[in-house]
């Protein structure tokens, strides 16, 4: 219970750390970098607004003042559960990302679930019949899937069950069919790697000392390979998936445009085209606030998968 609390205090400090970091760097980078979103506000059929107009817009929203006041203000706004305005809709934008966080969370279950659906069965397979036809056939999927652009696996997908065959909806969301091409093409994209490390692990841990002895002492093969070298392989799969959620944020904004899937996907990227500052910024904290939370996650499945941890011992 002790290394839990430990675990959790930890977090906890990196979390506040990691915002005061990130929203800083963030806010200063999008100050610095070139456009003015107050200009492209007044901008009307290609004529601008008087300057007058412009300042009037500056000082509304507090861009007239220096970048280090600007980002305080922010900061107290952020520690009352406050992210701001948007400049174009003018709607809150905690209430813009709330409104489009279910389906990224949604769909990004529905892929680790076709991620996962893939990655343990093929990777089982490569590890225990390690150079026969289904560990080629394991290799081969781990090859063809790492080969592939998510992007072009969703056309494809596009074009063979919806256009083709028309047995499922090609973009937007409202039923269980709408979920299914986009959890797929995430789940596929994300897949190989786990394949070819659960497979690396699984024929490592197979050969290891206590797996002999456990088939010495008359234990089952399926018994060995599920309770004992399956969840010791599933560590590493459990760092990558820690490691890899920045990854899988951003290749979810892509799946989420080409299948018009109304998550934050959408709305970030026509945030960078208007330059809506604040939903970017609050884009990016909730963002690295998920991050560091599913990282957290992590080492409390570490406890469950490996006891070894809770008493400090080193796992090899």
């Amino acid at each position: 219970m002790r290394k839990i609390l430990s675990i959790i205090a930890s977090r906890v400090v990196q979390l506040f750390v990691m915002v005061l970091v990130l929203s800083f760097v963030t806010f200063v980078l999008m100050k610095i970098t070139p456009g003015d979103p107050i200009r492209d506000l007044l901008k009307v059929d290609d004529v601008i607004s008087t300057t007058a107009d412009e300042e009037k817009l500056k000082k509304e929203y507090g861009f007239d003042q220096p970048i280090l006041i600007q980002y305080g203000q922010w900061l107290s706004g952020v520690a009352q559960f406050d992210l701001g305005e948007s400049i174009i809709s003018k709607r809150p934008v905690l209430d813009m990302i709330m409104s489009r966080l279910p389906a990224t969370i949604a769909l990004s279950l529905g892929g680790m679930l076709v991620l996962f659906l893939i990655a343990i069965p093929f990777g089982v397979l490569g590890a225990v019949y390690e150079g026969r036809w289904p560990d080629l056939l394991s290799r081969w999927v781990a090859l063809l899937g790492a080969s592939i652009p998510s992007f072009w696996l969703g056309l494809l997908f596009i074009y063979v069950f919806s256009l083709k065959l028309n047995v499922l909806p090609v973009m937007g969301k409202g039923t269980f069919a709408h979920f299914v091409l986009p959890s797929i093409t995430l789940g596929i994209a994300m897949a190989p790697m786990y394949i070819r490390l659960l497979r690396e692990r699984l024929i490592a841990t197979l050969q290891s000392p206590y797996i002999e002895a456990a088939k010495a002492r008359g234990i089952s093969k399926e018994r060995i390979l599920i309770f004992h070298a399956l969840r010791g392989s599933l560590i590493p799969l459990v760092t990558m998936f820690g490691l890899s959620i920045g990854s899988l944020l951003g290749g979810i904004t892509v799946i989420e445009i080409l299948f018009s899937w109304p998550g934050m996907g959408e709305l970030i990227v026509s945030s960078v085209m208007q330059r809506d500052y604040p939903v970017i910024q609050g884009y990016i904290l909730i963002v690295g606030f998920m991050v560091v939370i599913t990282n957290l996650l992590v080492d409390l499945v570490y406890l469950v998968i490996n006891p070894q941890i809770k008493q400090g011992k080193e796992v090899g």
